[in-house]
């Protein structure tokens, strides 16, 4: 007997799972799920150039503003290959007071071309490339000096702080000073 009630009761929820799943507006064709739209993979953007790069980042307003001073947007936004150890803001407010300033004046133009040259190496160096006691000659003629001790990269006395920012015409390692080229 339990064994029939049981049969009638399975027999009852099929009936009833079976009317949940019919329409109330009458019988309608099932059609299969359609696909999914297919969809293009978007191409990477290519990263932007140096300036643009560093435009964007508040961190080099002051280089930003150098290097529109100094007539040497143009040059960085060229195709490169070019590696630049670019300080923040911070690195040139650590300059003795007025330093900046007086870089800025149209007078110093000169001077403010040489130690920003000095910043850029004409090839591409990324961190992977750079060894302990490695001479590097910038643009401004005169070598810079990579040391690398314990993982940290220095570029003469400045700490790299971020390495390898990748730009459409080259590299940015952020520094932590303003290099000065020798006299």
């Amino acid at each position: 007997m339990i064994r029939k009630f049981s049969l009638a009761g399975l027999a009852i929820l099929a009936a009833a799972l079976l009317a949940a799943c019919g329409s109330s507006s009458g019988d309608t064709a099932v059609s299969p799920p359609s696909p999914p739209p297919t969809v293009s993979p978007s191409p990477t953007p290519a990263p932007s150039d140096i300036v643009t790069i560093a435009a964007g980042n508040p961190d080099f307003s002051t280089l930003v503003t150098a290097l529109q001073a100094a007539d040497l947007v143009g040059a960085l936004q060229a195709e490169g290959p070019f590696t630049v150890f670019a300080p923040t803001n911070d690195a040139f407010a650590a300059l003795p007071e007025g330093t900046v300033e007086s870089l800025l004046l149209p007078e110093n133009q000169a001077e403010l071309v040489r130690i920003l040259t000095y910043h850029v190496v004409p090839a591409a160096a990324p961190s992977s490339a750079l060894s302990s006691g490695q001479q590097v000659t910038t643009l401004e003629g005169s070598p810079v000096t990579v040391t690398i001790e314990n993982g940290v990269i220095k570029i003469n006395d400045a700490t790299v702080i971020t390495p390898d920012i990748e730009a459409a015409n080259g590299i940015i390692h952020v520094i932590d000073a303003v290099l000065i080229p020798p006299q």
